[in-house]
């Protein structure tokens, strides 16, 4: 029997790279553009860990030193201007390619893949604490507020939250030692989500890429070169075409200019705003009246992708046979966006009610999406 024709899950793919011919990795045939995004997001973590050590080299992580350092290397650091706005549009290309990631993984049920999902929704949860950290670096107006909201968070837990919180500040309040602790793990993280994503490979091509129509594919694989590299190329340059977007073009269309601002503890914003990948987290906190579960709806909005795989009943991974998971899942990407937009919108109503109902739709469509294919087996195709 020919090599290619071995099945997926049987050819480890560790002795495949130590035999140097991953370039014809057997994957299935009818694999569409939106698994290129995967690959993207590899590009887009290496294009961030590289501009942020260089960023790294001219930045002083000191509260009075903070703000001006990031205006040198703007300003006199030999194309310093296009390296931030390359690690700061960088991280808006990540978010965007990382939320079609996981849309595809539960349009397509790869959350049926345990393991592989697993770890990627940890690696979600590592990159997004890696974002929230690199946002209070410049140490502007919103940083200094944005770390203060978030951190004050911690006072939920019974007990032990002072301590906690006064360890993370490293002081009784957000000051300089908060900024260095920061600054270190904003460092240091990245190369934990590299092994995750070491990790997270490792899993996926132990048992195999999902494909759109979520059954077995081991008899119809083709090599990944040159069918596969070819879709993974146009995707890198979209990738740069939307990168030097926001790099060259349009680099404050992300941006908060309060931010323009230092940092200043006696002056508080208007209004406190993250950045428009944490927006949806940002409404549920604001639109529910009791802090509590406030922060615990804030929690299991993200958490909650980890009980994917225990709400899928049905006997097709793929919701494209379930018509009735299609218009949830739909639905929920259409309340992902306007929980977006109700979190950019100032905190009064009709907005904070608004808040409500779209948080209230965004765990029913999560929940209900996966668990309804089990009815519809039963319903229609195992009826009888």
């Amino acid at each position: 029997m020919s090599e290619k024709l071995i099945p997926f899950r049987k050819r480890h793919w560790l002795l495949k790279i130590m035999n140097g011919s991953l370039y014809d990795l057997p994957c299935p045939v009818n694999l569409n553009a939106l698994w290129s995004f995967g690959s993207m997001l590899g590009l887009s973590l290496s294009v961030q860990v590289v501009s942020g050590i260089l960023l790294a080299i001219h930045y002083v992580p000191h509260e009075t030193l903070a703000f001006d350092s990031v205006f040198h290397i703007i300003r006199n650091v030999n194309k310093g201007w296009f390296l931030r706005n390359v690690h700061v549009g960088g991280c808006t290309m990540f978010f965007i390619c990382l939320y079609i990631h996981i849309g595809r993984g539960l349009y397509y049920g790869s959350y049926l893949s345990f393991h592989v999902w697993m770890v990627g929704v940890t690696l979600f949860l590592l990159v997004m604490a890696e974002a929230f950290l690199g946002y209070s670096l410049p140490w502007g107006q919103m940083s200094f507020w944005g770390v203060t909201v978030i951190t004050n968070l911690i006072t939920v837990l019974p007990y032990v939250w002072q301590s906690v919180l006064f360890s993370l500040w490293g002081n009784w309040s957000v000051s300089g030692s908060t900024l260095q602790r920061f600054f270190i793990f904003h460092f240091f993280l990245p190369f934990v989500i590299i092994v995750f994503s070491v990790l997270h490979l490792f899993f996926l091509h132990e048992n195999g890429s999902n494909n759109p129509l979520g059954v077995n594919t081991d008899s119809m694989c083709i090599p990944f070169h040159p069918f596969y590299t070819v879709k993974d190329i146009f995707g890198f340059v979209c990738f740069g075409c939307g990168l030097m977007y926001f790099a060259c073009i349009d680099p404050e269309l992300a941006a908060n200019s309060i931010n323009y601002s230092p940092a200043d503890a006696y002056q508080t914003p208007l209004r406190v705003e993250p950045e428009w990948y944490f927006l949806f987290a940002y409404a549920m906190l604001r639109s529910i009246p009791h802090k509590v579960w406030g922060v615990v709806a804030l929690l299991v909005s993200v958490t909650g992708l980890y009980l994917c795989p225990f709400f899928h009943s049905g006997k097709f991974r793929s919701l494209s046979f379930y018509p009735v998971s299609q218009v949830l899942f739909w639905l929920f990407v259409a309340n992902f966006f306007g929980l977006i937009w109700v979190g950019h919108m100032p905190m009064h109503q009709p907005f904070i009610f608004l808040g409500q109902i779209y948080s209230f739709v965004y765990f029913s469509t999560l929940t209900l999406a996966p668990m309804l294919t089990g009815v519809w087996d039963k319903l229609i195709y195992y009826n009888d």
